[in-house]
């Protein structure tokens, strides 16, 4: 997470947008991105939620959300001067307004539709269709880079509730948006706003049931509770798998530790309060309430940090009988305590409670902000990142299937590794990638596409190295000759967007594949010429995995013997890069 998020990292982001939709206001794209981080995390359903017109009255976007039954209706202000300016009285309780237009008599909501954009008009009449025939909620959201005060924002909280419907307003001022900035940056947004932790007590004496703890230094809040297995379940019914969005590994799948809790739950759901080492849960805020006579504690932005598993699983169980131990962990997001430090320890707490599946160095990486753009980088050319361990079933049905191809963070770790370290250091196995200094090296500021160019040039040495099982032990070797001879070409955008392109539809040229075999033999020959002999005699597993050997077959390579094999991998680099030159001509 970059140590510092402001106004300027947010402006970068609003004029990304805005550069892919030039007729939009500054306002329309900022609502685009706070669509996108606080609600949708779609590109596509965000920009149709998006107005984009002049004669709005300030509804810059409408989202309606069938599943929710709710109607989200914003309005933005963006603000990009370093001194947040105040946001009008008139104009945020105007907003606030809205919501009891929006089910006024019939003559006043054709009065306050009058004048609307046709587009803006007909979103306008579903959003009152569906509030008053089958009873959505309106949630109106007022979000500016600007300052709004306490009492201001209180009255439009107060002003929308006089609405005869299901109705709220929330405004979000530059403090709060950057703290959405660092979510979204850090791969935890879209958030889930709150949830109701209803408290089990059977068998608590003498309290409400939950025990809190407060540390004055820090001003974090800690409570601890006991909740029913099926009340735990519905938090996932709830809040999905975003809330999950800060573990650092994705659902891995029907293991070994799934079943034990499954096994619990139907032959002794009793005892699964002492078997199971509960849930924890961070958020920015909690407080006690209750419903119905029954202790509550309220949430907001939860994660669950620690027990996936168990409250996916619990989702399906249904179980009453069950309960389970939870810890919530309130970290405020204050001026005083700074972004990257708020980063950093819920990141240890993460680390620190998942536990009962290995964590590998690549999972403490997964939430890394390099690792959050490139997943973004990469979708935006149809690729899915998966910079977590999960199945890929998980990770369709998150994403759906329209993504062609797949890349996992281990494996571009290797590929890259291949290409820019000693050879040596990727066999020795993808987790050491992952600390430093191999994890800078491998994850800079390099673009997508060079990224790319590199995982296809992986596709190639796998392709020759298909049916030749010697060939295995030295294809990361490979791959390192090959890039050191084509990066020149690669480096040229135009010729590594044609390589991509080519390769995506399997037209990759022949002559880079001949390349590639003319390195393996070099490279095998070289092992020939260098295993010794007899009983001292070395494997072709254990020659290709030592130490600065690249720079001893680089010697070999430039030696008498291999002048024409240099001559022909030249020619057939030189062909590559024509053929990348001709086809981007063309394009």
């Amino acid at each position: 997470m970059p140590a510092r998020v402001d106004i300027s990292t947010l402006t970068a982001e609003v004029r990304e947008i805005h550069d892919q939709y030039p007729n939009w206001t500054t306002d329309n794209a900022f609502v685009h991105w706070f669509l996108q981080a606080f609600l949708l995390n779609d590109v596509e359903l965000a920009a149709k939620a998006v107005t984009g017109v002049s004669h709005d009255k300030g509804v810059d976007g409408i989202y309606l959300d069938e599943s929710l039954r709710r109607a989200f209706l914003v309005q933005g202000k963006f603000h990009k001067n370093t001194k947040p300016p105040n946001e009008p009285r008139s104009g945020v309780l105007d907003f606030a307004a809205l919501a009891r237009k929006l089910v006024a008599p019939n003559a006043e909501f054709e009065s306050y539709r009058n004048g609307l954009d046709p587009l803006v008009a007909k979103k306008i009449l579903e959003v009152r269709d569906r509030v008053k025939r089958r009873n959505f909620e309106i949630g109106l959201y007022y979000v500016t880079t600007g300052v709004c005060s306490s009492p201001l924002k209180d009255e439009a909280e107060a002003e929308a509730n006089q609405a005869n419907a299901r109705a709220s307003m929330t405004v979000l001022d530059r403090e709060e948006i950057l703290n959405l900035l660092v979510d979204y940056l850090g791969g935890a947004a879209p958030p889930v706003p709150y949830l109701d932790l209803p408290v089990d007590a059977r068998g608590v004496r003498g309290s409400d049931g939950m025990i809190q703890r407060f540390d004055p230094e820090a001003g974090i809040e800690s409570w601890i509770l006991t909740m029913s297995g099926s009340d735990l379940g519905k938090l996932y019914k709830r809040g999905g798998d975003r809330l999950f969005a800060r573990n650092v590994r994705g659902f891995l799948g029907d293991k070994g530790i799934n079943e034990g809790i499954r096994t619990t739950l139907q032959k002794e759901p009793e005892n699964f309060w002492y078997f199971n080492n509960g849930v924890t849960i961070v958020c920015n805020s909690a407080r006690k309430t209750s419903e119905h006579a029954q202790a509550v504690l309220r949430v907001t932005n939860p994660q669950i940090i620690n027990g996936q598993q168990t409250t996916r699983v619990l989702s399906l169980a249904k179980s009453n009988a069950a309960a389970v131990v939870v810890r919530v962990i309130s970290v405020p997001r204050t001026k005083k305590r700074q972004q990257s430090e708020f980063e950093m320890l819920v990141s240890n707490i993460v680390a620190a409670t998942n536990w009962q599946n290995a964590i590998l160095n690549s999972d403490l990486r997964s939430n890394d902000a390099r690792q959050v753009l490139l997943e973004r980088e990469f979708a935006k050319l149809k690729y899915r990142y998966m910079r977590k361990r999960q199945t890929k079933g998980e990770a369709r049905r998150l994403l759906g299937s329209h993504y062609g191809f797949w890349v996992k963070m281990d494996e571009l770790a290797q590929l890259v590794g291949a290409c820019e370290l000693d050879p040596y250091i990727t066999r020795s196995g993808k987790q050491g990638l992952f600390e430093p200094p191999y994890y800078e090296k491998i994850f800079d500021n390099r673009s997508v596409e060079n990224y790319l160019s590199i995982f296809w040039l992986g596709k190639v040495i796998k392709s020759a190295g298909s049916g030749y099982p010697d060939r295995a032990y030295a294809k990361w070797h490979a791959l390192h000759f090959l890039w050191s001879h084509t990066r020149p070409a690669l480096s040229r955008l135009s010729y590594a967007r044609e390589f991509r392109r080519l390769s995506e539809r399997k037209q990759a040229p022949a002559s880079i594949l001949r390349a590639a075999n003319q390195i393996f033999l070099a490279l095998l020959e070289f092992y020939r010429l260098n295993r010794g002999t007899g009983k001292k005699a070395i494997d072709i597993s254990n020659f290709f995995y030592r130490p600065h050997q690249d720079r001893e077959f680089k010697k070999f390579w430039f030696g008498r013997t291999n002048a024409a094999r240099r001559g022909r991998l030249a020619m057939h680099v030189a062909a590559f890069k024509k053929t990348l030159q001709t086809s981007a001509s063309d394009h």
